[in-house]
């Protein structure tokens, strides 16, 4: 009875979706062969949304009554990254004593008006499967949220909170400074000297002025910075026409109504914003040598010491990302090293580049490189003892000076197409995206979008920055 029962099933199988699709193997059971280039039959035929590709991928920007800049790019997503960037940094500080922007990043979503604690602002986004997080670099301040997108009104409120309205309490500072100190012990101990090299070479580039003022509070300076001198210099920088509000993930509407909301009419807790007492001094290229030696006999956690290497930056004078040269920098970048191995940030990378091909592949001194292209050219070498660093000089020199002859073609297309996979792949990425339209609109009032990019790369010209840039 049962094989009756389970032959009328397999034609009746056969019958509704032909019989192709029921094929017998020789346990007995029959698995179901599904064409996967012919529509199944019965099945009505799909409609796809359709989206403009210009709408789609528009970066909209609206400009409140204050001042106050709203920029936005959809994306499709159940969460969404929210956020304000201040025209506010290290390089602001010249009239204040160094280490407010790094006391400020520290002091981030602490205590407000409406939120008692930093743990109450965390349980509010956690009901939203948020995060929050701030970081300052030396040009702009930047508080962020990812939350889901149910929750903007409640996160835009928070921003809006913790950006115009904290309460600076004198424990709070107190903490803050404990914070900062072991941060610089930290700095002064860690085996990976990058972030202090970062630092010595703008200070060497900029010596005593804008980018070149120190990131990081000075030791001397982490007493002399208080509530009173907090508000200060939030007086003079914490204004709208320095603020723009992103969103990756939004509606542009809706974002736009909440900033009318929350951050239109808002007095902030240091009163009326004076603009006019910005610093508005202009970078001056000094030129210098910095040299710091540091004792890492006794850092090592295991009986194994740290070995003795000798960490060299060299750096030429580059261009904003304002300037037409950005994309030829940033072309020449690619071109001339980027990774700090052929592996560095995935397998093939860099594995062609000039430094990796005559430098770390042919000169046993050099154990690895790095390169960066911003306001400073910026080389980055690592060899074994202090005796090999003439001879690494001397090689990172000449292949600067190879820098002026003419880029074979081969050469300028891969560094060419390197830089714009970079660019596609980091773009994905929700975060990235936000923080790329909130620094844009920020300084220039606008936004390239990736395609406008992807074009000037390929610019057929291939011409490189004019050279004499970096050696005038």
């Amino acid at each position: 009875m049962a094989a009756h029962m389970s032959r009328l099933w397999g034609w009746s199988r056969a019958q509704r979706y032909g019989i192709a699709v029921c094929r017998q193997y020789s346990s007995g059971s029959a698995y179901p062969n599904v064409s996967l280039s012919t529509p199944l039959p019965g099945i009505p035929k799909p409609v796809f949304a359709s989206v403009d590709g210009h709408e789609k991928h528009e970066t909209k920007i609206t400009t409140l009554e204050n001042g106050l800049k709203v920029a936005s790019q959809n994306k499709f997503g159940q969460f969404c990254t929210v956020g304000i960037l201040v025209n506010s940094g290290s390089r602001h500080e010249a009239k204040y004593p160094s280490g407010i922007a790094h006391f400020l990043e520290k002091l981030s979503f602490s205590s407000t008006a409406q939120f008692g604690s930093k743990d109450e602002i965390l349980l509010t986004l956690e009901k939203h499967g948020g995060i929050c997080d701030c970081q300052t670099s030396r040009d702009t301040t930047m508080y962020a949220v990812s939350a889901e997108v149910k929750g903007l009104d409640t996160v835009v409120n928070l921003l809006s909170d913790a950006v115009l309205q904290p309460r600076l309490l004198d424990e709070e500072i107190e903490m803050t400074r404990m914070a900062v100190r072991f941060e610089l012990e930290d700095l002064k101990m860690r085996p990976d000297p990058e972030p202090l090299l970062t630092e010595i070479i703008h200070a060497a580039a900029y010596r005593g002025n804008t980018v070149g003022l120190p990131r990081f509070c000075p030791p001397e300076n982490v007493e002399k910075i208080d509530r009173k001198l907090l508000h200060k210099y939030l007086q003079s920088y914490y204004c709208p026409e320095r603020m723009v509000l992103a969103g990756v993930g939004i509606e542009h509407e809706q974002l736009v109504q909440c900033a009318r909301k929350y951050l239109l009419n808002v007095k902030p807790v240091w009163g009326a914003s004076t603009p006019a007492n910005v610093d508005q001094s202009v970078a001056q290229y000094t030129g210098g040598i910095v040299k710091m030696e540091k004792d890492m006999s006794d850092v090592s956690l295991g009986p194994t010491p740290i070995p003795e290497l000798t960490h060299i930056m060299i750096g030429l004078e580059s261009c904003s990302f304002l300037e037409d040269d950005f994309i030829p920098f940033a072309v020449l970048n690619m071109m001339m090293g980027g990774g700090g191995s052929f592996s560095a940030g995935g397998p093939g990378k860099g594995m062609f580049s000039r430094l990796y091909l005559n430098v770390l592949n042919r000169c046993g001194v050099v154990y690895s490189y790095s390169i960066n292209s911003t306001v400073i050219y910026v080389v980055n070498l690592v060899c074994s003892v202090s005796m090999q660093v003439r001879e690494m000089v001397e090689i990172i020199t000449r292949e600067f000076i190879q820098m002026t002859g003419t880029a074979g073609e081969m050469e300028l297309e891969r560094a060419k197409t390197q830089l714009k996979s970079m660019l596609m792949m980091n773009l994905e990425s929700r975060p990235v995206i936000f923080e790329d339209v909130g620094r844009q609109v920020l300084a220039t009032g606008k936004r390239n979008l990736p395609h406008e990019l992807y074009e000037l790369i390929s610019n057929k010209d291939g011409r490189l920055p004019r050279i004499y840039r970096l050696f005038r």
